[in-house]
């Protein structure tokens, strides 16, 4: 069963083939306890991409941006296209109702444009700040793994908004799987930049976590796929600043 939630989380959050025997009384919500591992694969194949580019002396900001690719493909930007939607519905619509169809529509307007341009700009730039390939790669892993550790404890707090969405289709995870995938989170950040930064790294990125909770709860009631997406945008580029902190 573990097993069988690691490939389901797998396949809800990358682009990767998965075996289609994964028992259909598998959820989603039991399966949020494995985003961090399966977020930390993510980020090794990054840290991967960027260690062989700089190996290349491409130089740190070529690097840096190849590693942000890599993890797009692997993913399809799926929380990238979160983040920009997000950004879009609550800065374009003036109620819940706007505010949720334009999330929904597949057209980027400039709040989401900025969106990517800022998340985008701000990761690569953390990247090349950082200096060393190792220790950037170190912190790609960690802040993969960390940003999506928090996504079931927001699907635990929050009811979905929509109900025919990606939240009440993927259930509400139990606290178990909350602690776990907190702990997970928390185990790979501390291991990846050291005991001090990696703690300072979590809580501030927990603190971005929640305050885009709590925005989103005002803005349309609840979450969303998308805005799942934002915040693990926030959370991962909250942890490579901080790794970038001198």
């Amino acid at each position: 069963m573990i097993f069988d939630q690691f490939l389901l989380a797998t396949s809800v959050l990358t682009r990767l083939p998965v075996p289609p025997a994964v028992p259909q009384e598998c959820t989603v919500a039991e399966a949020s306890w494995a985003f961090p591992a399966v977020g930390a694969g993510i980020g090794m194949v990054a840290a991967i991409v960027l260690f062989m580019a700089a190996s290349f002396n491409v130089g740190e900001a070529s690097s840096a941006l190849l590693a942000l690719v890599a993890g797009g493909l692997l993913t399809g930007a799926l929380h990238e296209d979160g983040f920009a939607d997000t950004l879009d519905g609550f800065g374009g619509g003036s109620n819940r109702d706007e505010k949720l169809a334009i999330m929904r529509d597949s057209r980027s307007g400039v709040y989401g444009i900025l969106a990517l341009v800022f998340s985008i700009g701000l990761r690569a730039a953390a990247l090349v700040a950082i200096g060393s390939p190792i220790e950037a790669s170190l912190a790609l892993i960690a802040a993969h793994a960390a940003s999506r550790a928090a996504l079931p404890a927001v699907m635990w707090r929050l009811a979905p908004a929509r109900a025919d969405g990606l939240g009440a289709m993927a259930g509400k995870p139990g606290l178990a799987s909350v602690i776990v995938a907190a702990a997970i989170g928390a185990f790979v950040a501390l291991g990846m930049l050291g005991p001090i930064r990696g703690a300072v790294a979590f809580v501030l990125m927990g603190f971005g976590t929640a305050a885009m909770a709590h925005l989103a709860k005002r803005q349309i009631g609840g979450y969303t796929g998308d805005v799942l997406g934002a915040i693990q945008q926030i959370g991962e580029i909250a942890m490579l600043l901080v790794a970038a902190a001198k």
